[in-house]
């Protein structure tokens, strides 16, 4: 995912949250343009606390790869910058542990440089060499490191007082002043050589080709927190869930979408039906989409306007809460009208209802079974459009527009232990809206939840997932202890700690196999009811004219 590839092509042009924000998604190019942000900065820290100029460069490097590797947990991707310092930082004092030698461990002697060559570098090759370096830095080890650090950053950053500034988080008079005392200790002499060395010895492109050449056998960011296609031990799990679920939720409401579409058709007796089954087919899978696109659009609005990724995050969980409210509305009032239109064609068009199937109570519209337990019976399956006032359907298992189950209900209403629907609601639920226990559908609610969207006690999603104790999620994850995800919030976000709340390393094939188990679930259902409906009522009834 390349965000900024295309359109834009200044590193200025892009804020520090935003090249984090595609860096964790797998965006190698964006991490590139912070290598090259932020490269003269570490380099020109490292050689101040070493006076090697190979040496930090090494050290600026393994920084920038740490940071790479640890990406996710950067909180604040507006304080990159301070990130990236604290990280050299440590790298420096680290190294001064395991060797107490002299800086330029790895320079020449003063004494050597008496004795350079005459003529000894090409004028074209302004790399400095191992003599130049040792009298750079035996020039600026005079100076303290409160005064070298701005020193050495001034005539790196192009002598902008404004940079360094920003780079040691100083006021610009509070850098002047260090400028002016640094240049006081350095010998006039050496001054003019201080600056023209420094000048050269400052990183360009090549050292960014460096970090990048090295990414490719490092785990993506992205992957160490759970979010890309697949994550490094614990996170993977997440990821792989996630985007799974997602993709069999879609694929089989839309499926179910079409199946259903063949059944109703083949329950409608009259034109005027079959004209509101294609209208209401559509309109609910229009708003569905169009529901599906807004999160994305979110999603995506968040991504580029980073400062205000909060804001898009709870617009969106708005957005959840009220479909969970109007969706059921929606659909008991769009059942109610197409009982109330089977109703009224009866009577204006009898002559479509003629056939002994279609009578209210038919066999072929209705099957209950014979055997019952506790006065129920085993199996309760309508196929038959319902006509105004017609009770739901209620069964061990059962079947219907409107069905209830003590056991197994599937139909556009469900309710029972497990139930399949447009809306199920059950202990284990799997639908266009599931709500249960643990749920599975476009939108999951549930104590366990997973879904294109999803909320729950733990939530699991591929476009936004709220959670009351932990959420992941390949766009928005908002919880109240754990987040993973690109716009995660919570007291732990895309942390070590929230990955291991939300992780469990002998759960990955098993829910897998769930999760495929609960798709097929959802379609074989809406399946066989609709292969019965043709059976049982297809036929004649299409060619009638009302």
């Amino acid at each position: 995912m390349k965000l900024f590839a295309d359109s834009m092509t200044s590193t200025d042009a892009v804020t520090d949250a935003e090249l984090v924000a595609a860096s964790l998604g797998g965006d190698r190019e964006a991490f590139g343009r912070i290598v090259e942000r932020y490269q003269r900065l570490l380099c020109s820290l490292a050689y101040s606390a070493t006076g090697c100029l190979s040496e930090s460069e090494d050290l600026a490097q393994e920084s920038f790869l740490e940071a790479w590797r640890q990406l996710a947990s950067l909180r604040e991707p507006e304080k990159l910058r301070p990130w990236l310092c604290g990280i050299l930082r440590f790298k420096v004092s680290r190294l001064r542990r395991s060797d107490v030698q002299e800086p330029v461990r790895q320079a020449e002697g003063l004494e050597l440089a008496e004795e350079l060559p005459a003529g000894g570098d090409s004028s074209m090759d302004l790399a400095m060499n191992k003599e130049e370096e040792a009298i750079l830095w035996t020039a600026l080890r005079q100076v303290p490191e409160i005064y070298r650090e701005p020193l050495v950053l001034y005539y790196r950053e192009h002598r902008s007082v404004e940079h360094v500034a920003a780079a040691l988080d100083l006021t610009e008079d509070a850098v002047k002043q260090r400028l002016v005392r640094g240049r006081r200790i350095l010998q006039e002499k050496v001054l003019f050589f201080v600056e023209g060395a420094l000048s050269r010895s400052s990183p360009g492109r090549m050292f960014t080709l460096n970090v990048l050449a090295v990414l490719p056998v490092m785990v993506s960011p992205a992957k160490s927190a759970g979010i890309g296609a697949a994550a490094v031990g614990h996170g993977g799990f997440i990821v792989k869930t996630t985007g799974l679920a997602g993709l069999l939720a879609s694929s089989s409401g839309l499926i179910s979408t079409v199946l259903t579409l063949r059944a109703n058709l083949d329950q409608a007796r009259t034109p005027r039906e079959r004209r509101a089954v294609v209208k209401i087919t559509i309109g609910v899978f229009s708003g569905a989409l169009g529901f599906l696109g807004a999160v994305y659009l979110l999603r995506a609005g968040a991504f580029h306007w980073w400062e205000h990724r909060a804001v898009f995050a709870w617009v969106t969980q708005g957005m959840v809460l009220a479909s969970v409210v109007v969706w059921p509305a929606v659909l008991f009032r769009v059942m109610r009208a197409q009982r109330i239109l089977r109703s009224a064609e009866r009577q204006r068009c009898p002559d479509c209802f003629r056939d002994a199937r279609d009578q209210v109570g038919s066999t072929a519209g209705e099957y209950r079974s014979r055997l019952t337990f506790l006065g129920v019976p085993l199996v309760h399956a309508r196929f038959s459009t319902p006509d105004e006032g017609e009770p739901p359907v209620v069964g061990w298992i059962a079947g219907g527009d409107r069905a209830y189950g003590l056991l197994i209900a599937w139909g556009g209403i469900a309710v029972a232990p497990i139930s399949i629907g447009a809306v199920a609601v059950g202990i284990f639920s799997f639908g266009s809206l599931g709500v249960g226990v643990v749920s599975l559908g476009t939108v999951g609610v549930g104590l366990v939840s997973v879904g294109c969207v999803s909320m729950g006690m733990k939530a699991f999603a591929w476009l936004s997932a709220l959670g009351w104790s932990a959420a992941a999620s390949g766009g928005f994850a908002v919880a109240r202890i754990a987040a993973v995800g690109p716009v995660a919030i919570a007291e732990h976000a895309n942390d070590p700690i929230a990955r291991q709340i939300l992780s469990d390393p002998y759960a990955g094939q098993t829910q897998t196999i769930l999760f495929w188990v609960a798709a097929i679930l959802t379609i074989l259902p809406v399946a066989y009811y609709a292969h019965a409906v043709r059976r049982r009522l297809g036929g004649h009834g299409k060619s009638r004219r009302g």
